[in-house]
């Protein structure tokens, strides 16, 4: 992590958020993403798969819709209204030539300046490994950006090895409230704990005071590729 984080870029006005599963976003960059459309700015999301393995005791062709609905009602709570699933089994999400063929396929149409990926480390910290998932989509989405003759500007990942960081105190309540709006998922993970609880937790987990920027609450994100000065 740097010791004072640079501020995110402004210079832009299309963003593409690149996820393995339904809720990705909230559990990382929807308080960013609502400051970015309140701003007047283009985010879409594309999703490689539909979650269908994640709710635990429902069966995956019933779970897929299920969690389509909730990413796409979550993401208008935060302005986005283009959100894409690309139908990559859950779970067995792979850094394969489809998916970087994807990858590249929706930056060509999409043409952002930005582009938000997962955190691809083995560990979110000592103790806390990454799901493989996420490991080979960050991976996948690394490999296609580097294929491409003419990529965006920016590839950021959202987690730790932080280097930028986009101040967001107006948008937690909009970032809980997008994160609750995963209502199945999040009640079956942790039927002991009220969603909107859940959802609190982790969102302050997630743009917490950071000393280096300035004691302000932020999401922090990692530039991968590109220069921003």
């Amino acid at each position: 992590m740097a010791d004072e984080l640079s501020d995110f870029p402004t210079d832009w006005t299309t963003a593409l958020v690149l996820v393995a599963h339904p809720d990705d976003p909230e559990y990382g960059v929807a308080a960013a993403v609502a400051r970015w459309t309140a701003e007047g700015r283009r985010v879409v999301y594309a999703l490689a798969s539909s979650g269908e393995a994640g709710i635990e005791g429902m069966d995956p062709a019933v779970a897929g819709p299920v969690r389509e609905d909730e990413q796409r009602h979550s993401a208008s709570i935060v302005g986005v209204s283009e959100v894409e699933f690309w139908g990559f089994p859950d779970s067995a999400i792979r850094n394969s030539p489809e998916l970087r063929e994807k990858v590249v396929e929706t930056i060509e149409r999409v043409r952002p300046e930005v582009v938000i990926s997962l955190y691809g480390g083995p560990e979110w910290a000592p103790g806390f490994p990454n799901q493989r998932d996420h490991i080979e989509f960050a991976a996948a989405v690394l490999d296609a950006y580097d294929s491409l003759d003419d990529p965006p500007r920016w590839l950021f990942e959202n987690g730790p090895d932080d280097t930028h960081a986009l101040e967001v105190t107006d948008q937690v309540e909009a970032a809980v409230a997008a994160l609750a709006a995963h209502q199945e998922y999040l009640s079956v993970l942790d039927p002991d704990t009220p969603v909107v609880d859940q959802a609190r937790a982790q969102v302050d987990q997630t743009t917490s005071a950071r000393t280096d920027f300035g004691g302000r609450r932020a999401v922090g994100f990692g530039l991968r590729r590109g220069r921003t000065r």
